[in-house]
């Protein structure tokens, strides 16, 4: 393997859990730090939805990889905004013959 390239600044966020005063919670989301990454987007797919055609791209999001239980090491979940995008994490592995890096499976959501 190739060192990867972490030429994008990205922001990992994770959400939090407000009462709303009615019972129920609004969802926010909190910066939690700012990783360079390298980002790469896998191959798309296209399924039938209802009344519509839906596509998707995963993307393969590498970042250096921080200690168990980090603030800065990505969970699934959580996910990074680069401006007005953002990906939501699915899945996140070590990579590197060392571990000195974190591979994490994301796609992308676009906003309503």
């Amino acid at each position: 393997m190739s060192a990867p390239r972490l030429n994008r600044k990205l922001v990992l966020e994770e959400a939090t859990r407000s009462p709303d005063g009615a019972g129920g919670f609004t969802l926010s989301w909190a910066a939690l730090g700012e990783l360079w990454a390298e980002v790469k987007a896998g191959m798309g797919r296209e399924r039938a939805g209802e009344f519509v055609t839906l596509s998707t791209v995963p993307f393969r999001i590498t970042v250096r990889a921080a200690p168990q239980g980090a603030a800065s090491r990505p969970r699934p979940e959580q996910r990074f905004r680069e401006g007005a995008r953002i990906f939501r994490i699915l899945a996140v592995t070590e990579d590197g013959p060392r571990g000195e890096y974190l591979t994490c499976f994301a796609h992308e959501e676009v906003p309503a």
